[in-house]
Order: structure tokens, then sequence, then C-alpha cells
């Protein structure tokens, strides 16, 4: 089933919400699979200085989303980009075969976000 930081990352899922006036905001997922994620960042001085997400989802989705916020947190724009789904998976101590696909997905609205910002701040 799920380890043990999974469901703690799925129980008590970290920096759940949204940001009023983000300085971007990605999407990944497909509605119709069920896995949504939204991620709200706050950019200053190219450095995420805050980071939401909201989640709809299996606990998979869920925690990866909670875990990607805390390795994305205070990080350059370049060095949270360099974040994958590999590094969501180890931080949530591994996911089996079947769920990595919920890492991906945490790494691509990761991405969605920061080019949406790169988009807009030129």
């Amino acid at each position: 089933m799920h380890n043990e930081k999974v469901m703690d990352h799925f129980q008590n899922p970290r920096n759940v919400g949204s940001i009023e006036d983000a300085s971007a905001v990605g999407e990944a997922g497909n509605p119709a699979d069920g896995d949504t994620i939204r991620l709200y960042l706050t950019i200053e001085e190219d450095t995420i200085v805050d980071a939401k997400i909201k989640v709809f989802g299996c606990p998979t989705a869920i925690a990866a989303a909670s875990a990607l916020t805390e390795l994305i947190m205070g990080k350059p724009l370049a060095e949270a980009l360099a974040v994958k789904n590999e590094d969501v998976s180890d931080a949530l101590g591994g996911l089996p075969e079947g769920k990595l696909h919920c890492s991906v997905l945490a790494e691509a609205v990761l991405e969605d976000a920061i080019s949406q910002y790169r988009g807009t701040t030129g």
C-alpha cells in the first residue's frame, strides 16, 4: 500500500490553498483521468518565496504535490526547475511503479507554473 511518508503527506498535506496575487499558477493533469494539481507560486527576485497547492486526486497525487512544495520553497527558479519526478518520489521514500505518474504530474505542474511566470515577466 502506501509507505509512512506518503501517508503523512496525504493525511497532513503541506501548503494547501491558493495565493490571491500569485506570481504564477500552474496546472497539470487530466480531470477525466482523476488526478489534477494546481500550483500557486509567489516569486520574488527569481526565488520561490511561497508555494500553495490544490489537488484533486488519489492519496499519492496529494502527497506528491505536498512534497513538491517542500522541495521548491526558498529556491531560485533555476534550482527549482532542477527538481524532477525522481526527487519527489525520493522525498516520499519511493513510489511504487503504478504511482510514479503522480510524481511526474508534480514535475509537470512546476514546469507549467515557472513557464507561465517567465511568459508574463519576459
